[in-house]
C-alpha cells in the first residue's frame, strides 16, 4: 500500500516525457469504450501528458483528465473534450455516480489503493468500469533487447522505486478488488529511430534519480552498446511494449 503522500517521479522531465512516451492503440480505447455502459463521461485518473485522455475523447463527451503534478497538467495534450485539472488521484472532487468509466494508464501502483477505491466506487456509475493497465519492457530485436535489458537491471536496478516490481510482475501482484474481466491482449508498436529510443529511456523514473545522484547520464554506460545494435541511428526499428490489462465492473 502506498501512503497517502503524493510521489512525484516525472514532472520534472514533464515536457520530455509527452515527447518521448509511446502512444496506446486506438484499438485499446474502443473496447474500453465497448465495455463503458454509457459513454456519457470518463474520469483518466493520473493523467501524465493526457495521452490515454485523448484516446478515449475519441469515443466519450466528456474526459476529466486528473494529476497530482501542476507540471504535467501545464504540458498535457490539448483537446476539445478533455477537461484537465490538478487532483490526486485519492481525491478527485468528482460527483457521486457521475462516471461510466475510470482509466488509469501505467499508474496504478503509484497510489494509496484503498483510498483510491473508495473514490472510484463513488464516482462510477452502476456496472460503471474500471480500467488499469501498465505496459512492461519493450522489445525490440534479441541484441538491443540485452542492451535495454542490462541498462534496466544491472545499471538502474537499485534507483527503481519499489511499486516498479507490479509492472514487472505484469500487474498480477497489484491488489484490485473486483470481478475481473477477461481482457483481450493489447500491445504498443511504434517505429523509432535511435534518438528516440534515447530519449525513451532517459523519461524512466529510475534514469532520472540515476542522474540526479551520481551526476552522470546512465544511458553513457550502454550508449556504445546501443549504436553498434541499432546500427544506422536514423534506421526505423519496430518497438514493442506488451500491456498488461485489469478491468472490472462496479
Amino acid at each position: 500500500m502506498k501512503s497517502s503522500g503524493f510521489s512525484d517521479h516525472f514532472s520534472s522531465v514533464s515536457a520530455t516525457y509527452a515527447l518521448h512516451r509511446p502512444r496506446y492503440p486506438r484499438e485499446l480505447f474502443a473496447y474500453l469504450a465497448a465495455l463503458a455502459p454509457a459513454r456519457t463521461c470518463a474520469w483518466d485518473c493520473a493523467t501524465g501528458n493526457g495521452q490515454a485522455a485523448i484516446g478515449l475523447a475519441e469515443f466519450f463527451d466528456v474526459v476529466t483528465a486528473t494529476d497530482a503534478s501542476p507540471s504535467q497538467i501545464e504540458n498535457a495534450l490539448a483537446h476539445a473534450r478533455v477537461h484537465y485539472r490538478v487532483a490526486p488521484a485519492e481525491n478527485p472532487g468528482l460527483d457521486h455516480r457521475s462516471v461510466d468509466l475510470i482509466s488509469v494508464a501505467q499508474a496504478l501502483h503509484w497510489f494509496d489503493l484503498p483510498r483510491f477505491y473508495t473514490q472510484a466506487r463513488y464516482a462510477l456509475i452502476e456496472g460503471g468500469v474500471l480500467a488499469a493497465w501498465c505496459y512492461s519492457l519493450c522489445r525490440i530485436s534479441a541484441r538491443i533487447d540485452a542492451v535495454i535489458d542490462a541498462l534496466y537491471c544491472d545499471i538502474l536496478g537499485p534507483y527503481w522505486p519499489v511499486e516498479r516490481n507490479h509492472i514487472d510482475n505484469a500487474y498480477n501482484s497489484i491488489d484490485f478488488p473486483y470481478d475481473r474481466i477477461s481482457v483481450p491482449r493489447f500491445e504498443i508498436r511504434a517505429h523509432w529511430r535511435l534518438g528516440e529510443i534515447v530519449g525513451y529511456l532517459r523519461t524512466w523514473s529510475a534514469a532520472q534519480r540515476y542522474a540526479r545522484e551520481t551526476g552522470r547520464d546512465p544511458i553513457d554506460a550502454v550508449r556504445t552498446a546501443l549504436i553498434g545494435e541499432w546500427g544506422d541511428p536514423d534506421g526505423l526499428h519496430t518497438v514493442v511494449w506488451p500491456i498488461h490489462l485489469l478491468a472490472g465492473r462496479a
